[in-house]
């Protein structure tokens, strides 16, 4: 797929601030499409849950047992609103370039905002800042410290070493298998479009693809909530 970034160079008249405006339109779009789910699930509350509310309870208790598998839930259960908001965040992204994907005389504007090393990079800061920030102000600066050069001093500059790696290895993975899917939905679609032989040829297995995909964003989406929740534990939680 060669297709090309919708760009705005020099914002505000700023020489090294460009932005990719498909990457802003399909954060804005994602965003707006969680919000669109949590308002929707909660304007109606019944005592006995059913369709989407049932739905929504239903992944509450899965994002809470994410969580209950990695620390005490007294502690916890400060962390449920993030875990739900990048679980359902991410998914969402990850599933809107399994859709479809737009680019118009070659310039791409709709596709999975996940798919860009970017975004995903810049969710994995996002989460090992917080983690930092949540062992300070829940255990103190001083404890946080100290584990750095647990058990043995030497080992601080590798401990400093995996911050950075599990920043990286967070942001990259959900990156790689995102854009590796998005690469060969293209490809079949390509395919596809390429006469009657090309379209029975293609469609099939696109529409596989596109069912694999749906699968993938969910591990994805799962394992990036999963790490950011051990990656937590292991801030806050005074055991490790």
């Amino acid at each position: 797929m060669n297709h090309e970034a919708p760009m705005l160079e020099n914002a505000l008249g700023i020489e090294w601030l460009d932005f990719n405006l498909s990457n802003v339109l399909m954060m804005l779009i994602a965003s707006i499409i969680v919000f669109i789910v949590a308002v929707a699930a909660t304007r109606s509350l019944e005592r006995r849950p059913k369709g989407f509310q049932n739905f929504m309870e239903w992944l509450i208790d899965f994002v809470k047992g994410i969580i209950g598998s990695n620390m005490d839930w007294k502690v916890g259960r400060l962390f449920l609103p993030l875990g739900l908001t990048l679980f359902t965040y991410i998914f969402v992204s990850n599933m809107l370039g399994v859709v479809t994907i737009f680019a118009p005389h070659d310039v791409l504007w709709w596709k999975s905002p996940t798919s860009d090393p970017g975004i995903t990079l810049t969710l994995a800061v996002m989460v090992v800042v917080l983690t930092n920030y949540y062992g300070v102000k829940l255990r103190g600066g001083n404890e946080v410290a100290k584990d750095f050069a647990r058990p043995l001093p030497f080992l601080l500059p590798f401990k400093i070493i995996e911050e950075f790696s599990n920043t990286l290895t967070l942001g990259l993975r959900l990156y790689g298998n995102i854009y590796a899917g998005e690469i060969l939905l293209g490809l079949l679609a390509g395919i596809a479009s390429a006469g009657v032989l090309g379209f029975l040829g293609g469609v099939i297995p696109m529409l596989a693809w596109q069912a694999f995909s749906t699968f993938v964003g969910f591990i994805q989406a799962f394992i990036f909530t999963m790490l950011t929740m051990v990656y937590m534990s292991h801030k806050v939680s005074s055991d490790h």
